[in-house]
């Protein structure tokens, strides 16, 4: 019981101890779109091989002072001479590396954001081995050999919709003999936009009605004004002389008058009175795959939410308005009542 409360409380403090380290790191790395890795940004420890390495060294040592074993002695100074020398190259594995933040994906949640960066390497040096992770993702290791720059993605699981800043990227290295770990925390300036999570369900309401505003849960048949030429009909006294078909008259095809059908644009309105009986987030997954099932159509479509209204309108351009509205919906009054009471 007693070993088990120690392991504990050393987890512990190790825990505070690397958050603690972190925070003076990320104070010392504002939020920057491109930087070069130097020495003001590197930082270098033993890894636990290095530690058990100079442990060897040490054992080695005394060995060969009560032993006066001239042998060992000039092994134990080779090995240290290697230890020093590989503080050199792991160091410079990191050095000079340039890093430029392109940009960040949306996403839905539940699903991870990506984010793009660069790196480059500098002059004709050599970096192998380096390895990078997002604090709240999954890393991955890149060389910069015969390329000199190298593009890449990072992933963080995104759980709620917004805007997602980028967490803190770790830049690591190990090589050349993995005796040292060299490393910086970097500020990402990125941030991608996280959808609501669609939900399939329910049903639209059929297209009858023309209200306005947010008065409107469903809009129909707005016409455009423009005509199109259907076919002919029976020619009736009273007619306009106007549609007559005079070449089908001229060729004694009889008397006939051109029909036309005036182009009607079906619109429809996702509106949040929709459902009423839901949650703000069910809703918001509602209306988020009804979105994509109307874009997938091709329909047009609005989106009406309080204290926003969106044009019926079809693309892409407008599905990513849409979604980015649905996403944001309410997040930025409850971050200014947030900050509202932190300044009280």
């Amino acid at each position: 019981m007693i070993k088990a409360d120690i392991r504990t409380g050393l987890g512990a403090f190790r825990q505070r101890l690397k958050r603690g380290f972190l925070d003076w790191s990320l104070r010392r790395s504002p939020r920057l779109k491109q930087l070069t890795l130097s020495q003001r940004r590197i930082y270098i420890l033993p890894s636990r091989a290095g530690f058990f390495f100079l442990l060897l060294l040490l054992v080695m040592l005394l060995l060969a002072i009560n032993y006066q074993n001239n042998l060992m002695f000039a092994v134990t100074f080779l090995l240290g001479s290697l230890f020093i020398v590989a503080i050199l190259h792991t160091y410079a594995n990191l050095s000079g590396i340039g890093i430029h933040f392109l940009r960040a994906h949306a996403c839905f949640a539940g699903e991870q954001v990506a984010f793009d960066l660069m790196l480059s390497a500098s002059g004709t040096r050599q970096y192998e081995s380096i390895q990078l992770r997002l604090a709240e993702g999954e890393g991955c290791a890149v060389d910069l050999l015969e390329d000199r720059q190298f593009s890449l993605s990072l992933y963080q699981p995104a759980e709620c919709r917004g805007l997602l800043r980028a967490a803190p990227m770790l830049i690591e290295t190990f090589y050349p003999l993995g005796l040292f770990r060299a490393w910086t925390w970097i500020q990402v300036d990125l941030q991608g936009v996280v959808y609501p999570r669609p939900v399939a369900g329910g049903s639209l309401p059929d297209l009858t009605g023309s209200g306005s505003g947010e008065q409107t849960l469903a809009r129909s048949a707005e016409h455009s004004g423009a005509e199109e030429f259907a076919g002919l009909e029976q020619y009736q006294p009273g007619m306009s002389l106007k549609r007559v078909a005079w070449k089908n008259y001229a060729r004694g095809q009889g008397m006939y008058a051109k029909h036309f059908v005036e182009l009607s644009d079906n619109q429809r309105w996702l509106s949040w009175q929709f459902w009423p009986e839901l949650e703000q987030e069910a809703r918001l997954s509602r209306l988020t795959w009804w979105a994509l099932q109307l874009h997938r159509r091709g329909e047009k479509y609005g989106l009406l939410l309080p204290g926003i209204e969106i044009s019926p309108d079809r693309g892409e351009m407008h599905r990513l308005q849409v979604l980015e509205a649905l996403a944001c919906f309410g997040l930025e009054a409850a971050s200014d009542s947030g900050s509202a009471e932190q300044h009280s």
